[in-house]
């Protein structure tokens, strides 16, 4: 369990959701890439670019999210690993979504670069020794352990698998 002043109140049900299985980083990491994939992977070509109502993301826009979520955590946590003191900004995910393209992308492309990014990110916390997995910055006004990034990477997969079950399928 990650110990709640490692993290911002924001990322609780994040955390809740991977922690609450009571496996490792590296092990929460490869069951929700999996779970994510083995849903995903097999929906029909006409809901690749559903979006469940006017406004939502498609199904498309929500893993190119995914992704650039997890692209900018694993900064935070290879800075906050490294030691490096450095206040970083936060980012607005919504315009990421708006200026990212996704619905033009191929849909299984999108899938593979996601998985292709996971076992980047397993490697990058495989990497990581005890004492810097502890380490604590400051991204988007609020700390944040290395550990407590490497578990919200999985609680925000499995966060937006559910909803794809409760509202896209």
């Amino acid at each position: 369990m990650i110990p709640k002043n490692e993290y911002a109140a924001y990322f609780e049900h994040y955390i809740q959701l991977a922690a609450a299985k009571n496996r490792s980083i590296i092990e929460n990491l490869e069951h929700s890439q999996q779970a994510f994939d083995s849903v995903l992977r097999n929906l029909p070509e006409e809901k690749h670019n559903f979006s469940y109502a006017e406004g939502k993301w498609t199904l498309k826009e929500l893993i190119q999210h995914i992704i650039d979520t997890e692209r900018i955590f694993c900064y935070r946590a290879l800075c906050f690993a490294r030691n490096d003191k450095t206040v970083l900004p936060g980012f607005d995910q919504d315009l990421f979504v708006d200026c990212g393209n996704a619905n033009q992308l191929n849909y299984f492309d999108l899938l593979d670069e996601m998985a292709t990014l996971r076992q980047s990110t397993i490697q990058l916390f495989q990497s990581f020794y005890e004492e810097a997995l502890l380490r604590i910055g400051v991204a988007s006004e609020n700390i944040i352990s290395v550990r407590a990034l490497g578990v919200l990477f999985s609680g925000h997969q499995m966060h937006h698998l559910n909803i794809v079950k409760e509202r896209y399928l």
